[in-house]
Formats: structure tokens, C-alpha cells, sequence
């Protein structure tokens, strides 16, 4: 099968790729992240170990990786009310991976944006007022969880 486009051409803006790294403690990077979603108006309706899963089933020695389910209900039902197929994506992921012991990578990508490039989503006003208001939620989750490595770090 191949690619309609190629990934490496598009910019990791355009499917709105957040990155963050915390020092510290896998748990407590899971707690923290999930506190900051709270914080800015996520709810975590959905969270839950790949690696404690494929680890247990398949045997798979996976280092520490968890999915953080965020969502904003008003934001998830202006999303349906332009287009029902939206749940295939639902919810708007945040992974905590242990790079190293005491090293976390925060990792998201946007449901909202990847939507669009799809064409799962319409390209419309309404739309683009969805993806701009998901944005600035997650452009304060990571500015939040960016403050907390500059502080463990410095």
C-alpha cells in the first residue's frame, strides 16, 4: 500500500505534534500531566498501560508507556455536530513514554487537525474555530508541563 502523500513532507505543525520532556518519575509524570489536562478544561474520561497490557499478553518487555484520554465535551460535541465520524478518532491522546529512568516524554498529536487532513472534517469556519480552540488547550497544557522541566532542570 502506498501513502496518498508523503509524512515526511508535511510540518509537524500541520497535524499539531506537541512534545515535552519532564524529569521525573514515570508515575508521577502521569499524575502531573493529568492534573495540567484538568487544569486547562481536559477531562480524562479514558486512560490506560499499553506496556502493562502487551507486557502481560504477549510477553512483550515494554519500557513504561501510558495514553492519557483528554477531552472537552462542549469541544467534542461541536466536533460531532460537523461530523459524526469524528469519534473515530476520539479522545484527544496524551502519551507519558519513559525514555530513561527519571526521563518522560509527553507526547500529542491533533485529532482536530489530522480530521482536516483526512477529510474526515469539513473545511469550514466552524472547523477551524474547533481546531484553534482545541489548540489553545493544549498550547497551555504544554506551555504548563514545559514550565515544570525548566524548574526540575535548572
Amino acid at each position: 500500500m502506498s501513502l496518498p502523500i508523503d509524512p515526511a513532507a508535511i510540518d509537524p505543525d500541520e497535524y499539531g505534534e506537541k512534545q515535552a520532556v519532564l524529569e521525573m518519575d514515570h508515575e508521577e509524570a502521569i499524575e502531573h500531566v493529568r492534573e495540567v489536562c484538568l487544569d486547562v478544561g481536559f477531562g480524562i474520561p479514558v486512560e490506560f498501560s499499553p506496556s502493562d497490557l502487551l507486557n502481560e499478553k504477549v510477553d512483550a518487555d515494554r519500557d513504561p508507556y501510558y495514553v492519557l484520554g483528554a477531552c472537552n465535551p462542549e469541544i467534542a460535541d461541536r466536533a460531532l455536530d460537523e461530523t459524526i465520524r469524528m469519534g473515530g478518532l476520539f479522545p484527544c491522546n496524551m502519551i507519558v513514554w519513559e525514555e530513561e529512568p527519571g526521563r518522560q516524554r509527553v507526547y500529542h498529536v491533533s485529532i482536530m487537525k489530522i480530521a482536516r487532513l483526512l477529510g474526515i472534517a469539513p473545511d469550514n469556519e466552524a472547523w477551524a474555530d474547533i481546531v484553534d480552540t482545541t489548540g489553545d488547550f493544549v498550547a497551555e497544557t504544554f506551555d504548563k508541563l514545559d514550565s515544570v522541566e525548566s524548574e526540575v532542570t535548572d
